[in-house]
């Protein structure tokens, strides 16, 4: 098949899935066509069925703000007509699956049928989406798509509680390439990050308010006051400069490493004992799933889509949002018998199993193909 994907190019969740999705759909033969206003982080484009085509938004004094969502569906059109493309396949409903449309009812006026896929990621339905001045537009985008697929059940519940959807929603979760987690480096490396006796904590996300960066704090703070402990802050956004404070505050500066935004994070979970996730809310959690699968245990708050991934008592510990008494309780009981951790890292790892990429992108290929089969019957 040749496949278009629509993505923001970001180190968000969605961007990422997306680029892994296609690099993967590629390897299994198929043209990828990626295409977004700049090449995504983690696009490797040593591959001849992987191709990216930039969208170009001209400046416009008249425009108080620039019109991208104009400028993707231009490109969009552009880029079905030269390269034959099949199908779309965009990421986040606002502005993608706007856009797609509008691009596909500008080819259908030339005799060009191209289905929509749209998948659901998570803050493009519970905070952009539901905002009043928004959600008309994503609730048409939503009903307009040919295939509506969701990163996780609890996504899938929201979309039907806040939206007035007509569609099915196909929940087909996130993702992770089993192989690329196996551990690569030697001991001595782990030295660079902590001492021999010192456990390594580790929290890896956007630093917005949702993600409870405060929390993520203190419930360090209580690790390190009962065990020898570091803590790796990986990722960039408006907590962290108040997240350093707070470690200013609590005199725990020297333990604390922030790393910004990094493209060594397989290196940093391969030596973490333990990751923490105590989000206000998560329409999947990658991230627990990313550590999971590198043998770190997670200790997270039970909303959203985390439920889903991190499996109580097993691969982690869930905890109510706000408890950081329980959440250090747990990291605690984890972290003080070398035994017990053993267990947990090897349990995190058979969880994440369960989302290896290779029994999640067929689930996708079936899709595209029930799409592509019901539209030429149309």
């Amino acid at each position: 098949m040749r496949i278009g994907i629509v993505c923001y190019p970001t180190f968000g969740g969605s961007g990422v899935v997306a680029t892994e999705l296609g690099l993967a759909l590629a390897k299994r033969g198929h043209q990828i066509h990626f295409i977004t206003y700049s090449q995504p982080v983690r696009l490797e484009l040593l591959n001849n069925n992987v191709h990216y085509h930039e969208v170009n938004v001209p400046e416009y004094p008249l425009f108080l703000y620039q019109p991208y969502e104009l400028a993707l569906s231009s490109k969009l059109v552009d880029m079905v007509k030269l390269h034959k493309i099949e199908i779309l396949h965009v990421h986040y409903a606002i502005p993608h699956a706007y856009a797609a449309y509008m691009a596909k009812k500008m080819l259908q006026e030339e005799g060009i049928y191209v289905p929509i896929v749209t998948t659901l990621h998570g803050t493009d339905i519970t905070l952009v989406g539901s905002h009043p001045y928004y959600k008309p537009a994503v609730t048409f985008s939503i009903n307009k798509s040919d295939a509506v697929t969701s990163v996780s059940n609890s996504l899938k519940e929201d979309t039907l509680r806040l939206f007035h959807i007509k569609k099915e929603i196909h929940v087909v979760p996130n993702f992770i390439d089993q192989k690329k987690y196996k551990p690569m480096f030697t001991d001595c490396q782990r030295a660079l990050m902590a001492t021999d006796n010192e456990k390594i904590i580790t929290h890896i996300s956007n630093f917005r308010e949702v993600k409870q960066i405060p929390d993520v704090i203190k419930i360090f703070y209580n690790i390190q006051k009962e065990i020898p402990a570091k803590l790796m802050m990986v990722g960039e956004g408006p907590e962290r400069e108040p997240a350093e404070r707070l470690c200013e505050t609590l005199g725990i500066s020297d333990k604390v490493v922030f790393f910004g935004n990094s493209n060594e994070i397989d290196k940093i979970l391969c030596f973490s004992d333990l990751f923490l996730l105590p989000s206000l809310t998560e329409s999947f959690g990658l991230s627990a799933l990313e550590a999971m699968a590198s043998g770190v245990p997670v200790i997270s708050s039970n909303t959203g889509g985390i439920p889903e991934v991190n499996e109580h008592a097993l691969s982690g510990y869930l905890s109510e949002i706000n408890d950081v008494a329980d959440m250090s309780k747990n990291a605690l009981h984890i972290l003080t018998d070398q035994e017990r951790l053993n267990t947990f890292k090897a349990n995190a790892i058979k969880v994440s199993k369960r989302f290896d990429i290779n029994q999640v992108v067929p689930q996708y290929e079936a899709i595209y193909e029930e799409t592509l089969k019901s539209c030429l019957t149309l």
